[in-house]
């Protein structure tokens, strides 16, 4: 006796077709997908552009690759992030790249820019002006690069850069102390101290962006305040997540009108003025000895002390000690202060 059901097994093969024709369509989907992927990995391994102008980067040591990306997606020397971070794994060249200062170009391809990273084919020529130096340290530093005094001076003139986006708010009669922006520069034979102030001016520039900026005035400081203290920030820790709570403390005596009490202030208005480094020099830089801001910045900033003013941290300290140990102690009374300096500070307090 035949039981076979007409009518149900219609449904069932009408069923098995639309979930074959699912399958199928969910196959095309996906092989959809990894081709598009596949095209869009391919487009961002291309030169981000033509141009053959250099983009110096620092690689430091120990970077991940997905650093060493973000890095060089941040500087505009890279389509992708994320193409760069699978290059390299696909390579398998995660343990291959170098530490070091490179030139770049846009107009490189991803695979030759890792090539170069992990050939180590380092810049050798290069112009640095480091975090935390005077104008006097860099004016030196530029000698010793080989430009002429009468050169380098006529550079160091505020005057050269007219409405120069870095400098519209610092005062006329200032000069360029704390607006050159630490970095390396590439030199050649017909590189000018002038070129190389303009690009130290150029990343000024790109880091006072107006999100800083915005958290500058959101802090009720000008931007030129905002300087000042950064360059404070600058030479008192070097410890990036310190420096947050580092400008929490200063942004809290200033508003209260307490004397910052920083260190390096009353060192730099000693050498400023002529005299061997003294916290005891009194000038008006000595904000141990006189309340509110320095006359100016003590030195430059990197970005870290820039976005440390503009968005200090949520604490609540009014004093901190940087420790023989390499630790900043933060406290809130001027007792738990000076039982920490006792304490942890016996050699770096008696320096000067």
């Amino acid at each position: 006796m035949n039981n076979f059901n007409h009518k149900n097994g219609t449904k069932v093969y009408g069923r098995s077709k639309l979930i074959l024709a699912g399958i199928v369509l969910l196959i095309l989907a996906i092989v959809g997908s990894a081709v598009a992927v596949r095209s869009a990995y391919q487009d961002s391994l291309k030169p981000f552009s033509n141009n053959e102008d250099s983009i110096i980067v620092t690689i430091e040591q120990g970077s991940a690759p997905s650093a060493i990306a973000d890095n060089l997606k941040s500087k505009n020397v890279i389509k992708s992030d994320w193409a760069f971070e699978w290059y390299v794994r696909n390579q398998n060249l995660r343990g291959s790249l170098k530490a070091g200062t490179y030139v770049f170009r846009q107009a490189q391809s991803i695979p030759d820019i890792v090539d170069q990273i992990v050939d180590g084919e380092v810049a050798t020529d290069l112009v640095t002006i480091l975090p935390g130096q005077r104008l006097d340290q860099i004016r030196d530093g530029l000698l010793k690069d080989g430009f002429k005094a009468a050169a380098i001076d006529k550079a160091l003139d505020p005057a050269n850069y007219p409405g120069h986006p870095a400098l519209t708010d610092k005062p006329k009669t200032a000069d360029l102390e704390g607006y050159l922006y630490p970095e390396s520069f590439q030199k050649t034979a017909e590189t000018t101290p002038l070129q190389i102030i303009e690009k130290s001016l150029d990343e000024m520039s790109r880091y006072l962006s107006p999100e800083v900026r915005a958290g500058f005035f959101e802090q009720g400081l000008s931007v030129h305040q905002s300087v000042i203290l950064a360059s404070i920030i600058e030479q008192e820790v070097s410890k990036v997540a310190d420096k947050p709570m580092v400008a929490q403390v200063l942004l809290k005596r200033y508003k209260e009108d307490m004397k910052l009490g920083a260190d390096p202030t009353a060192l730099y208005g000693a050498i400023k003025d002529g005299e061997e480094p003294s916290l005891h020099h009194d000038s008006p830089y000595n904000t141990r000895k006189h309340s509110g801001l320095p006359p100016g910045p003590i030195g430059n900033a990197a970005v870290d002390s820039l976005k440390a003013v503009a968005f200090p941290a949520k604490t609540d300290w009014l004093y901190f000690v940087a420790g023989d140990d390499g630790v900043t102690y933060f406290s809130k009374t001027l007792e738990e202060h000076e039982a920490l300096t006792k304490k942890h500070c016996k050699e770096l307090c008696k320096s000067y």
